[in-house]
């Protein structure tokens, strides 16, 4: 079992930065890739980016690109999300998912991210 813990989140002003992260815990060492994803109001859950155990390979939505930063410290079994120049259509709960080899997933409960003026 693989527990995990977002944090972060909150309200800011487009072209803003937040940073989210998310420690786990638990079956860590089954880890085999971790990312983020959202869900706004009314739609669907989709994908933000994630990043392999290594770090070594990335991937980003299209709409993020160039404006989000996905990291991770193994050290510290922690991934962030570096998030620049928020756009209100980022908005929405932002979630925390690791993936095994085997393709459990596991899911953190969710940072409310908010981009208004």
């Amino acid at each position: 079992q693989v527990q995990l813990v977002e944090s972060g989140g909150g309200l800011v002003q487009p072209g803003g930065s937040l940073r989210l992260s998310c420690a786990a815990s638990g079956s860590i060492f089954s880890i085999y890739v971790m990312g983020w994803y959202r869900q706004a109001p009314g739609k669907q859950r989709e994908l933000v980016a994630t990043i392999t155990r290594s770090g070594g390979n990335t991937n980003y939505a299209d709409s993020v690109k160039g404006r989000f930063t996905i990291s991770r410290d193994n050290a510290k079994n922690t991934v962030y999300l570096q998030m620049n120049s928020l756009k209100p259509e980022d908005a929405g709960v932002y979630y925390c998912q690791a993936v095994t080899p085997r393709a459990n997933a596991y899911w953190g409960q969710g940072t409310q991210v908010t981009v208004s003026s």
